[in-house]
């Protein structure tokens, strides 16, 4: 597995080697020892999640507040997502800023994000799904949401699809109804 540390301190990107033939194809998209040596810590599992998209599907900039917040180890599984992990830890030196990988059905590489972290996708395909390995059971009390358009972040969304057509963004009524991320700074969240 090809490990590489994100721009964000806390985030990184997992590429596993595949082994494939001419019935298909084998790779470890976790493993824990690696995980733990790359990060210095294990990732505890209580809950795994999975998500299926269309292309233009924009879910995000979701964070659980920290502490205790959730840690997510995420991989695509089918199609492909631009994944893009927005750091809002307020004492970190990257504050405000975000990274992004692509996740997909041919590199087959995962994300993790740590605690304190906020992160979304973009589909890039029709039925592009998204798995989640989380730190923590979902407890909407603790979750919260930024405006993954805001022009503040200047997130580079893609304009185009996997197959070269143009993306129309879709977004929850909650995300798109989410605030600035200059309401996140001011309301030390």
């Amino acid at each position: 597995m090809n490990i590489r540390e994100l721009s964000i301190a806390g985030a990184y990107e997992f590429t596993p080697r595949q082994f494939g033939d001419d019935r298909g194809v084998f790779f470890e998209w976790f493993k824990s020892s690696e995980f733990t040596a790359a990060t210095g810590r294990p990732l505890e599992l209580l809950q795994a999640n999975c998500s299926v998209s269309a292309a233009g599907v924009l879910r995000g900039i979701h964070v659980t507040l920290n502490p205790p917040g959730q840690a997510k180890y995420v991989t695509c599984v089918r199609g492909a997502f631009l994944d893009v992990i927005v750091d809002l830890r307020v004492d970190s030196p990257t504050y405000g800023t975000w990274d992004s990988v692509l996740i997909d059905d041919v590199d087959r590489r995962a994300v993790y994000l740590s605690e304190g972290l906020g992160h979304a996708i973009l589909s890039l395909e029709d039925q592009s799904t998204v798995m989640y390995l989380c730190s923590l059971e979902y407890a909407p009390e603790l979750d919260r949401d930024i405006n993954p358009l805001d022009p503040d972040l200047a997130i580079d969304w893609p304009t185009l699809a996997r197959d070269g057509s143009p993306l129309t963004y879709q977004l929850s009524d909650k995300d798109a109804a989410a605030p600035a991320f200059e309401d996140w700074r001011v309301s030390g969240a």
